[in-house]
């Protein structure tokens, strides 16, 4: 028996097989993205059983799927991680909530640590009908965090091997811990409880107020990033006189709360006796030993003076800045920058001899003064101490890089009295850093030609601040899914009555210096400030602009106040706007500051990127510790992404990086259609570059948004 099919019936037919069809494609699309899917997916019943698990379970385990089934995947788990893994899942089970715990995988390469969670899926009763949940492959994090506490615990040793007593209070248990050391710098037993209120019995009463006065100040949290100070005690076991220097430093999160105060403990009664303490404090640096600043300074007038009246001798005054120690305190830590500090003080005193004057000036600075015969002996004498400074700093296993850049002048040729002499050694010094780090840079004339470059920069630099010639360009930024402005970066540009519009490397000069880089950062935020607003008024779709923050403008107190008062004068929302900063910011003056500001921008509503990103020594750190809502990629990577393979990888790494934080990614430099191409099918969200637009004044600018007006 048949039926005819009428031609309505037939279409209905047929939008039911393409319907089947779409539904099929999506399951299939929904399986090719589980298994494509860098994390192990799996679920459970609602006992615990599992179910079903993706097959990269397989891929990392080299196990079948089906021996995961049920309880077989205890079998993968090392020994030593079941017991405690078990107890998370069974009260995950007892309690219908979430479990998130880590335990370490067997693989056919060794063992690799996971990350593993699950939510369960309740029915309108609160009763569990199954469980859902991920393994997160966490092995390098975990490296990376074993790595850090055996680092710190060999520092530890190191300091303990050279005398050195610690008191490491933790700021959020209340908790103090003492090492061996320390206790017999007192004269403790073992089991004395590491109290402050036990140290503050063993000090004399008329230095008791100074401990007293720091205790109270770490438990306030308003402790001074580094603090110093000499006290006095009456050892508990023989009561003995001892004089106790103390150096320490906070540890802070990114929040700014303190988190730990880290304090070292020397007992330095063999150097002060009763009638040096007070003249030796004030001439010396406590940490090395070395004479300070102001006795350097009477030291090089007496030099200068012995030089003068004898008529043919000879002075050399070299100053010499430690490379990287603000890389070594921030990735190792700062009892690693004070063993470095130390040593170099040590390496210079013994290289140069006794008859060298060598000073500790600060931070990162030694001097020395040398009155050999002939300049070329003092040259010797400085290579001589550069080879030694060369040498690794081995403390335990760890090994430290020590090396420093020296500049020298020389009297009278370069300088007749301190003050010049010290400005002549300082632009040799100055040009070493840039040029010749790590080795001998002697003052030449012509260096204060480029002196006077960089001070006539400056001059035109406060011209353009002050006559209102700052104008800026803007760059589009697009969205690489479909090429659409996605926002801007304002560059500075300015114009010259003659030349026209200049660009900022005229000026470079001037965004290192405080006096000018504040008016010309002032000056550019108005300026992109009023375009913004002008932009709105004439009805266009107003998207975010990102303005660059050079390092001296956050050594101003009043930067957040100042770009937060621009906002509010234009009536323009935070959103709106985007602050750029590189990794320069977090090694300049004020870097303990940044922090705090960047914090409270972001907070604000703010974005805040970091630029250039992966060609800083500590990205990663950087990511960790501050508010980072954009990086982006240098140009320097891009440029060779599709010849060069290690640029490559690098793009991948920084691509994947940013996709585990939820970090946004914007390309820079991007010039051809292949290079876009491939940051898109990476991931990467946005980019910039001459292939989708150059800077461009405000007007042109504006087109480009009356577009999406």
């Amino acid at each position: 028996m048949t039926h005819d099919v009428g031609p309505g019936q037939t279409a209905t037919y047929h939008s039911l097989l393409d319907a089947l069809a779409r539904v099929r494609q999506e399951a299939d699309h929904y399986r090719t993205s589980v298994e494509m899917a860098r994390h192990i997916s799996w679920s459970a019943d609602a006992s615990g059983a599992i179910r079903t698990v993706s097959a990269r379970w397989t891929e990392i385990t080299g196990l079948d799927v089906s021996e995961a089934l049920d309880s077989g995947w205890l079998e993968a788990l090392h020994p030593d991680d079941v017991e405690q893994t078990l107890r998370a899942w069974h009260l995950a089970l007892e309690t219908a909530t979430s479990v998130d715990v880590d335990y370490r995988l067997r693989t056919p390469g060794g063992d690799c640590w996971f990350r593993s969670c699950a939510s369960p899926q309740l029915d309108p009763d609160g009763a569990v009908l199954a469980w859902f949940g991920t393994l997160e492959n966490i092995d390098d994090r975990k490296r990376a965090e074993n790595a850090l506490l055996a680092s710190e615990e060999r520092f530890r040793l190191a300091a303990e091997a050279a005398g050195i007593g610690i008191w490491d209070y933790d700021a959020l248990l209340g908790r103090g811990i003492w090492s061996d050391v320390f206790r017999t710098m007192l004269g403790l037993a073992s089991n004395a409880p590491a109290e402050p209120a036990t140290a503050l019995a063993l000090v004399v009463p008329e230095d008791r107020p100074i401990l007293q006065q720091l205790i109270d100040s770490i438990k306030g949290g308003d402790i001074h990033p580094r603090f110093e100070l000499t006290v006095r005690i009456r050892r508990a076991n023989d009561g003995a006189l001892r004089w106790m220097q103390t150096s320490g430093w906070r540890v802070e999160a990114a929040n700014g709360r303190i988190e730990r105060v880290l304090v070292t403990v020397r007992d330095v009664t063999e150097q002060l006796t009763a009638e040096q303490r007070v003249r030796w404090a004030a001439e010396h640096d406590p940490l090395t030993g070395l004479i300070n600043r102001a006795t350097f300074n009477r030291s090089l007038e007496e030099a200068i003076a012995r030089a003068d009246r004898s008529g043919s001798a000879t002075l050399t005054l070299a100053l010499f800045d430690v490379d990287h120690l603000k890389e070594t305190n921030d990735t190792i830590g700062h009892d690693a920058g004070d063993v470095l500090l130390c040593t170099v003080a040590a390496r210079l005193a013994q290289a140069l001899g006794d008859d060298v004057v060598v000073a500790r000036l600060g931070g990162d600075e030694f001097a020395a003064i040398l009155e050999p015969s002939t300049k070329e002996l003092a040259a010797d004498r400085l290579q001589a101490a550069l080879r030694s400074l060369r040498e690794p700093v081995v403390a335990d296993a760890i090994t430290l890089d020590c090396q420093a850049t020296v500049g020298s002048s020389s009297f009278p040729q370069d300088g007749r009295n301190a003050r010049d002499l010290l400005k002549t050694a300082d632009l040799a010094l100055y040009a070493g850093k840039t040029n010749a780090r790590g080795e001998l840079s002697r003052f030449r004339p012509e260096m204060r030609a480029s002196m006077q470059r960089r001070t006539s920069m400056l001059s035109v630099a406060r011209m353009v601040a002050r006559d209102d010639r700052v104008m800026p360009f803007y760059q589009p930024k697009v969205r690489l899914s479909d090429g659409a402005l996605s926002g801007f970066e304002a560059l500075l540009r300015w114009r010259h009555d003659t030349l026209g519009i200049q660009g900022p490397d005229t000026i470079v000069a001037a965004f290192d210096d405080l006096t000018t880089a504040v008016p010309l950062g002032e000056r550019m935020l108005e300026r992109v400030c009023e375009d913004l607003a002008r932009w709105r008024d004439e009805g266009f779709a107003l998207m975010r602009v990102a303005l660059n923050l050079s390092p001296a403008e956050f050594r101003r107190d009043d930067l957040f106040d100042r770009i937060m008062g621009q906002l509010h004068r234009h009536a323009l929302s935070t959103e709106l706007l985007e602050l750029e900063v590189t990794e320069t910011v977090f090694l300049g003056r004020g870097a303990e500051s940044v922090g705090d500001t960047l914090a409270a921008f972001h907070r604000a509503g703010v974005t805040v990127a970091l630029d250039d990103f992966g060609t800083g020594y500590a990205s990663l750190k950087h990511l960790r510790e501050y508010p980072v809502d954009v990086i982006k990629i240098d140009r320097s990577f891009v440029a060779d992404l599709l010849t060069e393979p290690g640029d490559a990888a690098i793009v991948d790494a920084i691509l994947g990086l940013a996709d585990q934080l939820s970090i946004t990614v914007v390309a820079e430099g991007v010039e051809t259609a292949e290079q876009a191409a491939y940051l898109l099918t990476r991931g990467c969200s946005h980019a910039q570059g001459y292939l989708f637009g150059k800077p461009m004044p405000a007007n042109e600018a504006g087109i480009l948004l009356a577009a999406y007006a």
